[in-house]
């Protein structure tokens, strides 16, 4: 064998040497990468995708996340400022910028985690303890239908207007929160409270708070029903005795009418024909009085007896 195939073949069995120790590794797009020798870091991080190289069997290789990561709190607790327990429930996103001092300061994702808790936890704590509850359950001031009975003891009202908002004391705890991470190697990217709850005490007692505001406007609503019902009907009969002594007084109009013109017409008759007048209603006054068991005396000098005894 001449040299050339031997170098050939020493080139070879050091490539698979290489491999075989692990002195070759490659870095994904979503990678980056600390390099330990004897657990302490050598060089510069490697942030850009690729096959690399490193010593074999003395130097390893320390995968970390390019992608933003996740953080999602347990549910908490926390008194407000007005002294209402509520449990709060907060997620986060945050991503690895500086891999070098984030391995130096907390090794891997699950310090991480633990070191997040810590910050975020405290200063979502702290946030919450400097605000009224109304602050973190509205983001603005707009109108909102709620009773004014629920702006007593500590329950926010219709007239209950906010400085801060939740949104921006999300931002608060943000700010502060990458205040205190930035000795790690992190950036918190973005922080907002996922739920807001009364504790069981408080929300049995909100419950019936609402279950008496409802049965209070429902009562209110009755209350209006019945007195509306009430003037419609005191309407109806003020309108009805209108009516009806508005009738009475025309049908004793035409009562009067009729008498005064039946009393012109027996006038007129009497005027006409005096005696044959007389002779009829001295008739109608005989049907009247006679029946057959009536025995009359009568005077010679009376109507009656004039009538019935001229025959001529």
């Amino acid at each position: 064998m001449n040299r050339a195939s031997l170098a050939l073949i020493a080139a070879a069995v050091f490539l698979g040497l290489l491999v075989i120790t692990g002195a070759f590794f490659i870095v994904n797009e979503t990678e980056q990468v600390v390099i330990t020798q004897f657990g302490r870091p050598v060089g510069r991080p490697i942030t850009t995708p690729g096959l690399k190289l490193k010593v074999p069997l003395l130097q390893r290789a320390h995968y970390f996340e390019k992608r933003f990561l996740e953080w999602d709190g347990a549910p908490n607790e926390v008194p407000t400022k007005d002294k209402r327990f509520i449990y709060v429930d907060a997620y986060a996103r945050w991503q690895i910028t500086d891999p070098l001092k984030f391995f130096q300061r907390l090794r891997d994702e699950r310090g991480a985690h633990s070191r997040l808790d810590d910050i975020l936890d405290g200063e979502t704590r702290n946030a919450i303890a400097n605000h009224d509850l109304i602050e973190l359950v509205r983001s603005s001031n707009r109108e909102f239908e709620i009773s004014g009975e629920d702006s007593e003891d500590g329950f926010p009202g219709d007239d209950a207007r906010i400085a801060v908002g939740r949104e921006r004391i999300s931002r608060q705890v943000l700010t502060t929160s990458n205040t205190r991470a930035e000795d790690l190697g992190i950036v918190i990217l973005d922080f907002q409270f996922k739920r807001i709850n009364y504790v069981e005490q408080v929300r049995k007692e909100v419950y019936n708070r609402m279950i008496s505001e409802r049965q209070r406007i429902a009562e209110q609503f009755r209350s209006e029903g019945e007195g509306e019902a009430a003037r419609i009907a005191g309407d109806q009969d003020r309108q009805l005795r209108e009516i009806s002594s508005e009738a009475y007084r025309q049908a004793q109009e035409i009562k009067g009418r009729a008498d005064a013109e039946a009393a012109r017409i027996y006038a007129a008759a009497y005027n006409k024909d005096a005696e044959l007048y007389r002779f009829l209603r001295s008739m109608e006054t005989l049907k009247v009085a006679m029946d057959p068991e009536t025995v009359l005396m009568l005077g010679t000098d009376g109507e009656l007896l004039r009538y019935l005894g001229d025959t001529r």
